[in-house]
């Protein structure tokens, strides 16, 4: 009973670190046994099979949640657990009968009889989904050797209340040779004081078994006692959780309410950045429109002093035409002089060809004629020395 009751000690002392806890786990996590302690962790997305159809998979956690094993040292058990939030996903005891099945390279599944249900996980990679199953069987093979070592106690425990069984014949006979009360008084001498002996040493019991018996009442009573002052503590953690639940989802409320504002004053701010710049670009638009317009105020003013020395020019244009027209009809009488000269000179040089042609002809006949003079003078001077 003193073990019993330091238990208690011991639970109310979980109990007060549950309080500190109750917004990461819900209450019929911390409720159980605090001996249970993490052996394997990891990351993964949580699925359930669909109860009206058993075949299409729907999704328990939004995202990627912590899904661990967890082993009970008291019970000798193992579970798997997973929390998304204060809402629990996966709380599932493993037993030998369980099978961890891979579907693909990074999803895996099991059945549940106790929850009525099939777990399903979606790994990152395939090495994670490796090391869950590896870790599944490894579990699977301790919860079956568990289970063989509990029914190895239970048999020896039947043997031996079998074996106690048998005995009882033989102290019923034991009192049986004892003999009734008749019989005892029958008898003389040393087994009266035997008996006498036997029924004092059983007096001697008796008082000791009541007085434990007093004892185990008191204790039995200031353990009521102190098990009315836990439940007691465990409604108030409870109401206070509750409360505490409230005000946790009124901040979150309130929280999401900010971000919600936050989010408005950002996307305005945004918005006034952008004006910002658009006002800047507009800004620098318009002195570039500036700067142009007094450039084009500047050409306009050259174009209108420009302007008031057309009329002049486009007088002196029309003369410069009339001078032009003037030139392009004396360009014409000399092209025709040029052409009329051009036909002249070739008719002369057609007539110097001839004139050279005959002159040529002529200096041919000249220089016969020359010989001819050359050879009648010699020959009248032949005939001068002659005589």
């Amino acid at each position: 009973m003193k073990m019993h009751f330091s238990a208690r000690l011991e639970k109310t002392k979980t109990l007060e670190k549950a309080k500190k806890l109750q917004f990461q786990f819900p209450v019929s996590i911390l409720s159980r046994n605090m001996q249970e302690q993490p052996i394997f962790t990891t990351r993964a997305h949580v699925f359930q099979i669909d109860p009206s159809t058993k075949k299409n998979w729907v999704p328990a956690s939004k995202q990627a949640v912590t899904v661990s094993y967890f082993y009970d040292s008291t019970r000798n058990s193992y579970r798997i657990i997973s929390v998304d939030g204060a809402k629990v996903i996966i709380n599932s005891t493993i037993t030998p009968n369980m099978t961890f099945t891979k579907t693909s390279q990074k999803f895996g599944q099991w059945a549940d009889s106790r929850a009525n249900t099939v777990f399903g996980l979606g790994f990152p990679s395939e090495q994670q989904l490796t090391k869950f199953a590896e870790k599944f069987q490894e579990v699977k093979e301790a919860a079956k050797l568990a289970r063989d070592r509990s029914q190895e106690k239970i048999e020896t425990s039947s043997n031996h209340s079998q074996e106690s069984g048998r005995e009882t014949p033989s102290s019923t006979r034991a009192s049986s040779v004892n003999g009734t009360d008749d019989e005892k008084a029958s008898h003389g001498g040393p087994a009266e004081t035997h008996l006498k002996s036997e029924n004092d040493k059983l007096k001697i019991a008796l008082a000791q078994s009541s007085s434990n018996v007093k004892k185990w009442e008191t204790e039995l009573q200031t353990l009521r006692e102190s098990n009315a002052r836990l439940t007691t503590a465990l409604q108030e953690s409870a109401a206070s959780i509750e409360h505490w639940k409230k005000q946790f989802s009124a901040c979150k409320e309130e929280n999401d309410q900010l971000r919600s504002k936050i989010e408005e004053l950002e996307e305005q701010c945004n918005e006034i950045n952008k004006e910002k710049e658009r006002n800047a670009q507009l800004s620098r638009r318009l002195q570039e429109l500036e700067t142009e317009l007094q450039d084009k105020e500047l050409e306009l003013e050259e174009l209108r002093k420009q302007g008031e020395i057309i009329p002049q020019l486009m007088s002196e244009c029309e003369s410069v035409s009339q001078q032009l027209q003037d030139a392009e009809n004396k360009n014409k009488d000399l092209e025709e002089k040029v052409r009329t000269l051009r036909t002249e000179v070739e008719e002369s040089k057609h007539r110097q060809t001839n004139l050279k042609t005959e002159l040529k002809n002529f200096l041919d006949v000249l220089d016969g004629k020359i010989d001819e003079l050359h050879d009648f003078r010699q020959g009248l001077s032949k005939l001068g020395v002659d005589n």
